[in-house]
């Protein structure tokens, strides 16, 4: 009996399928990041910290994440990118039936409601101007999908958006201000997430040619796009000697195991090339994540 025939139409299994839970640790690790830093400064002197405000971010990451994931299922079958016949990647709830359209369109607008809901308190501790940046995250959220996946600037918006913005917004909600260290610790975390869309985008690469698609994948090729994705990994890890020169040592060298972990996924990905069989490079990738993020976390609370 195949995956398809043992989900019933909107059942909550279709729905847990369609939030992609794998995906959250893309969500929590910038957090995570971004907390820990906050909470070693405001020991130092900095400021207060809150774990209500820390909270309030972990979620507010963790129900756009779902909402981009529900996005994502609901445009790219739309526009004929995920295709059940010619998919590679996990199955999509939208283009296995397992989710009506009129279905996952409620559910977009609701995750996108509760996410406004859950990310409102936080302009009490940041200020009027985290409405704005909750603003640009819904925004964005759905021009990846519609428009920017399809010229190549998917790896800039996850920098940005799973880089950038949280860790320095998480610390910025905490300390009212942010320093160039914790920028530079958010364009390394950037950088390291981005190693799930990149060997997502290698796997898809002639379907994406296909239908249009032009990732940065597609637009260097190949060849080009593996050492790309060993180089965001050795580059994150060069960034986090900004830990070390602000008196973290452990939040460098903790780090590097990750990196080990990367090079040995970067291997695996040369040896497949193709096929679906890079779906385990792709979950590699993820728990590389989540040991990045947690080696960043104790290495900064140990020191």
């Amino acid at each position: 009996m195949t995956e398809a025939t043992n989900i019933k139409t909107d059942s909550p299994a279709a729905w847990l399928l369609a939030a992609r839970p794998k995906t959250l640790s893309g969500a929590a690790v910038p957090v995570m990041i971004g907390v820990a830093l906050a909470y070693v400064d405001s020991r130092h002197g900095g400021g207060s910290f809150s774990w209500i405000a820390a909270l309030l971010c972990l979620l507010f990451a963790f129900i756009m994440q779902i909402d981009a994931n529900f996005i994502n299922d609901y445009f790219d079958y739309t526009a004929g990118a995920d295709d059940a016949s010619t998919r590679l990647g996990p199955r999509r709830a939208c283009a296995q039936g397992w989710v009506k359209l009129e279905s996952m369109k409620r559910a977009i607008i609701s995750t996108t409601a509760v996410a406004c809901l859950v990310g409102l308190p936080l302009v009490w501790f940041g200020g009027l101007e985290m409405i704005l940046i909750g603003l640009l995250c819904v925004v964005f959220c759905f021009l990846y999908t519609t428009h920017l996946s399809y010229i190549g600037l998917g790896d800039l918006l996850v920098i940005v958006f799973f880089g950038i913005v949280p860790v320095c917004i998480t610390y910025y909600v905490q300390l009212h201000t942010c320093t160039w260290q914790v920028f530079v610790a958010s364009i390394a975390c950037g950088l390291v997430i981005d190693g799930l869309l990149l060997v997502n985008n290698f796997r898809d690469r002639d379907v994406d040619r296909a239908v249009g698609k032009m990732t940065l994948v597609v637009r260097i090729g190949s060849e080009a796009s593996q050492w790309v994705y060993l180089g965001v990994g050795v580059v994150a890890c060069v960034l986090g000697l900004v830990f070390w020169l602000n008196g973290h040592l452990l939040a460098f060298l903790l780090p590097l195991a990750y990196l080990v972990f990367h090079v040995f996924t970067f291997l695996k990905i040369r040896r497949i090339n193709k096929g679906k069989a890079l779906n385990a490079c792709l979950g590699e990738t993820a728990r590389n994540i989540f040991i990045y993020g947690v080696a960043v976390v104790a290495g900064l609370l140990l020191s």
